[in-house]
């Protein structure tokens, strides 16, 4: 087990990985729910998008674990799935294997892009006080994620819910913050998997609250659906229509992945000596090939998730955690009602908790100079206030640009740094006029 993930070198065991592991899995398994619900809008079976879910997940994952070995899951993605059905198909009025086929061929893109090795040089192109900012960003946007799913924190209306004034209708808040205050607990007494057991307690805790729900009848075990299998329609690949629906899933993919690759890295210290995330094409190609094979089972993009913070939070630093987390994925075929009754309000906690752990990035960006500070500062702004780690990249990134030559430091700029710049503000004036 340590030849083949190393755990000596980085410090860890097999203990940790697995609790770290479970962690992620209890930290996203809200995906396999919440993407079906969200696909069913476009016209597909519920119960066939949740099988794709998993076994797609799986996949991605176990194929981070062994070609990149690191503690990174991966699965279908949020707002892209949303894109997939309010904008492409409901918006554009097109098919559900249209949308498909359009994921399909992003996989494609970009198992091509990750094979010539232009995703891992466009992360090498990122300076290194914005690749500290993301990690700080994503620690702030996955905060705000734990609140939200706490029912602390209203996305709509950006004001706390029940956290000032402790309303005790809000039970699910009331369950968060007690959850919250297990985890500092057992964290600060250094018990191992403080995580996972705070999840487990909350779960527990939840139920005189109403918030954990066990139904009656209920059973741990279900029989899955049969998933999609190559649902494609290739009639209109060569339309506008089509081009633009590629790009959008494209750009969104690639820079949420990306920033969750930064924020890992930076996180749990997996670097080489240049600061560069180590094997990130192996990293780069698990999100390439999990796309396309949720494509071919029938589910939008596979990306990797922010969640895994948790995880690593919890200990993990290898690609084993991923072997456990992509196992649990499949479990979760046929245990489906046993991790369905664990609430977002004892998950949330982890989330916030995580928020803490990522901020310590900040203190290694060199605010003393401007040209450095106010670029890392927009991009940690930008991503929990925008909910998204790609807007964070793109306004950082031209930030950057812009403080550089304000600052007479152009030769800091690198080449592929001006190029994506340039593609940015492309792409907003492109929104714009839309």
């Amino acid at each position: 087990m340590d030849k083949l993930f190393h755990l000596q070198e980085r410090n860890t065991t097999v203990g940790k990985e697995i609790i770290g592991g479970i962690t992620t899995f209890l930290a996203m398994a809200y995906i396999l729910a919440v993407n079906p619900n969200i696909l069913s809008g476009s016209g597909m079976d519920f119960n066939s998008v949740f099988t794709a879910t998993a076994i797609s997940a799986a996949i991605a994952t176990l194929v981070m674990a062994f070609c990149a070995n690191l503690p990174v899951a991966l699965a279908p993605g949020l707002g892209l799935n949303a894109f997939f059905t309010y904008s492409v198909v409901i918006g554009m009025g097109c098919s559900w294997q249209f949308a498909l086929t359009a994921v399909f061929a992003e996989g494609i893109v970009f198992i091509i892009l990750s094979l010539f090795g232009v995703r891992e040089a466009i992360i090498k192109s990122i300076p290194a006080g914005l690749k500290k900012a993301v990690s700080v960003g994503i620690g702030l946007f996955i905060t705000i994620i734990g609140l939200v799913n706490a029912g602390i924190l209203s996305t709509e209306t950006g004001t706390t819910i029940g956290f000032v004034n402790f309303n005790m209708d809000n039970t699910s808040a009331i369950v968060a913050v007690i959850g919250l205050i297990i985890t500092i607990v057992l964290y600060m007494l250094k018990v191992p998997g403080a995580m996972l057991i705070a999840i487990a307690i909350t779960t527990l805790i939840g139920i005189p609250f109403g918030v954990t729900t066990v139904p009656e009848g209920w059973s741990p075990l279900a029989t899955p659906a049969a998933p999609y299998l190559f649902k494609f329609e290739f009639a209109n690949v060569l339309s506008l229509k089509f081009l633009v629906v590629l790009i959008t899933f494209l750009f969104t993919d690639m820079f949420d992945t990306l920033g969750t690759l930064m924020g890992v890295a930076e996180q749990a210290n997996l670097k080489d000596k240049d600061g560069n995330i180590i094997n990130a094409k192996g990293a780069l190609l698990a999100d390439s090939i999990g796309t396309v094979v949720g494509a071919c089972l029938g589910t939008s993009t596979v990306t990797s998730f922010v969640e895994s913070t948790s995880g690593i939070g919890a200990g993990a630093r290898t690609g084993l955690a991923s072997v456990t987390t992509g196992l649990l994925f499949l479990v979760a075929l046929f245990l489906n009602p046993v991790f369905a009754i664990i609430p977002a309000a004892a998950t949330a906690p982890a989330l916030i908790f995580v928020g803490y752990l990522m901020m310590k990035s900040v203190t290694g960006i060199d605010f003393e100079d401007p040209t450095e500070g106010i670029p890392a500062f927009i991009t940690i702004m930008v991503m929990p206030f925008s909910y998204s780690i790609s807007k964070g990249i793109m306004w950082g990134v031209i930030s950057y640009v812009i403080a550089k030559c304000a600052g007479r430091k152009v030769k800091d700029i690198p080449v592929v740094t001006w190029i994506l710049a340039v593609i940015f503000i492309a792409d907003i004036i492109f929104e714009a006029v839309k």
